[in-house]
């Protein structure tokens, strides 16, 4: 039976009428107390009734713990109604007043998405009709083709475009490759992309501007590249960035690389940032885990007197989130760089 509406908020069941089940857990990107997230034996299945956090629409999976032992995650098999995202599917529940964006269904300018070969592997979008010699726009997007996949970006700009909402631009789509040790505050990675792959790209096609993109260690990433490399990069779109401090972050202590990361915003809320502001437009989820990190790196950014502003969705840390926060603004931002 799907997910319905029940007296404190939704009301999820889990059919299990040979009893081969010991348990059912509802597994949330959201901390919250063990037992709000345990399912109750009713019948021949489980049940949970719960209240929502304040979201518009909830990613989730059920992990199922077995009599004889053993565990497994799955998607809700009583829900059809099922999102991608960066580990796999889950299921997703939309409550009232939660609508995609209008530009998914507009027309769009399909573009033109070709392979490059830089030094860190690239897919190049651009409308139809642009040649390499054109000057244009560049948008350098970490995560590339995850973003594309997940959150529809090369349809968001092609319905932009096509629409004239727009500026015609291009982007530079990267492969994330070992995301966890480039994109965690790493001078080699920085290295890589700024002196070579951007030079490569610059190489080859007219630009006359870079906007830096990323989400989570993504946005990370491109923060540091341009604390690094100042000129390389002239605006920053930034999503639920993993701007960790000890403070904020101490859930976050057995990352591999959590103490680079610490010692490179320290140093950003010390006094780090370049001298000549850029425009930075961030996005998060409301109450997802990144938000508090993300505020204090926004004052930072407006102490330091960088034009940056903060915009929070009612969603968590995933890539509908990302993509449903495109409109309005990433588009502000691709249009005051482009005048």
């Amino acid at each position: 039976m799907p997910a319905e509406p029940a007296a404190n908020g939704v009301l999820l069941r889990v059919a299990d009428p040979d009893g081969a089940l010991a348990g059912v857990r509802l597994v949330l990107d959201l901390r919250l107390p063990p037992e709000q997230l345990e399912f109750r034996r009713m019948g021949e299945g489980f049940e949970l009734a719960f209240r929502p956090p304040p979201v518009s629409r909830l990613e989730y999976l059920l992990e199922l713990r077995y009599a004889g032992g053993g565990t497994k995650m799955i998607t809700d098999p009583a829900n059809r109604k099922q999102v991608g995202g960066a580990f796999g599917p889950k299921s997703v529940l939309e409550f009232a007043g939660y609508a995609p964006p209008g530009w998914l269904a507009a027309p769009a300018d399909p573009g033109v998405t070709t392979a490059h070969e830089t030094t860190i592997p690239a897919r190049i979008w651009a409308p139809a009709g642009v040649s390499d010699d054109q000057p244009l726009p560049l948008l350098l997007v970490h995560d590339g083709p995850e973003y594309d996949t997940l959150a529809n970006l090369t349809t968001y700009l092609g319905a932009g475009t096509a629409g004239g909402w727009l500026p015609v631009l291009r982007a530079a789509m990267l492969s994330p490759g070992t995301r966890n040790a480039w994109y965690s505050a790493s001078p080699r990675y920085a290295r890589a992309l700024v002196r070579q792959t951007l030079s490569e790209l610059r190489a080859t096609f007219a630009t006359t501007a870079v906007v830096g993109m990323g989400t989570s260690l993504g946005a990370l990433a491109m923060l540091h590249a341009y604390c690094t490399y100042p000129h390389a990069l002239d605006a920053l779109f930034l999503q639920s960035g993993s701007f960790f401090t000890p403070v904020l972050d101490g859930q976050e202590r057995r990352f591999r690389y959590f103490r680079r990361i610490t010692d490179f915003t320290a140093a950003v809320h010390a006094g780090g940032l370049p001298v000549g502001p850029v425009p930075v437009v961030m996005t998060c989820g409301a109450i997802e885990e990144n938000v508090a990190n993300n505020r204090v790196m926004l004052e930072t950014f407006r102490s330091c007197g960088y034009p940056a502003s903060l915009h929070e969705l009612p969603d968590l840390h995933n890539y509908t989130a990302w993509r449903d926060a495109f409109d309005p603004n990433l588009t502000a931002l691709l249009r005051r760089l482009a005048g």
